[in-house]
């Protein structure tokens, strides 16, 4: 193992109990894999929002600022003084970001799980993946077919097994359809193919027109546009026609969970054979999955009595279903990286660039299409 890089760069991210964000870039040691791991150039890792959560925390990215030099730069931002006591648990502290990548392996240990995979590409799911070397334990990497690249699988654990958790989820609760918000996202459109293929009734919901047509022609059959007037009204038909009484919602914030549950009781009631003053006797859940409006969620109970409000994530489900089933999840996605599972960029960059006040204050907007992908040896 005489060729391991003695050090390598991590991005990290600092909050202060001053209340400042700090990014910076710092040189670790590279650590050379024992027995049973193995050492990752890593070549491609995703800004998904949960990484952004991480990255940026509560600043307000208006107040960014550049600091250091072109070969270390730096960036700040203030934390509002309302927002700052829910990071108090990280204060002074900094943090490697980035939860999931790919790259080549470079160096193995001795075991022959280890050995077996010298010189393969491989996404692996482990934290601080903005770094140019990585040393993972095997369990934590997943073997790409051959000529797969790191960028192809780059996003092979956040993204594909949460939309394939979704499905599961619907089966192991014995529900029958599904409903998705910010559907034309790289989840969105991974979970209608995922739906396409495993005949489960989808119905997706979007904010524009240009996404809405984005997913028909994935062949969605069902596509909700919450800016068109008609939006409760299309829901609302949209369930009564697929029976999807469980909902999946990347927003959090705002009144979108509470309407899709109207929309439920609406569609259950409208095919119920007798009326109770209780509302439906169909149960209706939502799962809050992520955070893209940061707004209190508002909730207009029009819904009857049978009903959930929960929060999803994709490692519990992980830990729920055990390690088989969860293998066997992996193992598709590794197997349709190139169809169902394939995801896009609106950009590539460095990890310098990855702190340039404009890229950063674009790719941290979490946009539909402007996913933007870290090469951290670029």
């Amino acid at each position: 193992m005489s060729d391991i890089p003695k050090s390598g760069l991590q991005l990290e991210s600092l909050v202060t109990s001053a209340g400042k964000l700090e990014l910076s870039l710092q040189e670790v040691d590279v650590k050379p894999p024992g027995e049973n791991e193995i050492l990752v150039r890593v070549e491609a890792s995703p800004i998904n929002p949960s990484d952004l959560g991480l990255l940026v925390g509560m600043a307000d990215l208006s107040t960014a600022v550049q600091g250091g030099s072109d070969s270390a730069p730096t960036l700040s931002a203030d934390i509002p003084d309302g927002l700052l006591k829910h990071m108090a648990g990280r204060f002074d502290e900094s943090l490697p970001v980035g939860n999931e990548g790919a790259g080549v392996v470079i160096a193995a240990g001795s075991s022959p799980e280890a050995q077996a995979l010298m010189g393969k590409t491989v996404a692996v799911l482990g934290g601080a993946m903005y770094s140019q070397y990585r040393t993972l334990h095997v369990g934590q990497a997943l073997v790409m077919h051959e000529g797969v690249t790191p960028a192809e699988s780059a996003s092979c654990f956040v993204n594909p097994l949460t939309a394939l958790g979704m499905v599961e989820t619907m089966r192991m609760e014995g529900y029958s359809g599904l409903i998705h918000t910010a559907a034309a996202s790289n989840l969105g459109q991974m979970l209608q193919k995922i739906c396409i293929a495993d005949d489960v009734p989808l119905v997706n919901v979007v904010r524009k027109p240009e996404q809405a047509a984005l997913l028909k022609d994935l062949g969605a059959k069902y596509v909700c546009d919450s800016s068109q007037d008609s939006f409760q009204q299309d829901l609302t038909d949209a369930i009564a026609a697929t029976g999807a009484y469980l909902a999946f919602d990347a927003t959090g914030g705002g009144e979108l969970a509470s309407q899709i549950l109207t929309a439920m009781e609406a569609a259950a009631i409208a095919t119920a054979s007798e009326y109770s003053r209780y509302g439906s006797t169909q149960h209706k859940q939502a799962y809050i999955y992520g955070g893209l409006d940061r707004s209190p969620t508002v909730l207009r109970r029009a819904y009857g009595m049978s009903w959930s409000l929960g929060g999803w994530l994709l490692t519990p489900f992980l830990q729920k279903v055990g390690r088989d089933k969860a293998n066997e999840l992996r193992q598709r996605v590794a197997d349709e990286v190139r169809t169902t599972f394939a995801s896009s960029y609106a950009a590539e960059i460095s990890l310098r660039e990855a702190l340039k006040v404009d890229v950063l204050q674009t790719y941290a907007e979490q946009a539909t299409g402007k996913k933007y992908l870290i090469n951290p040896n670029g």
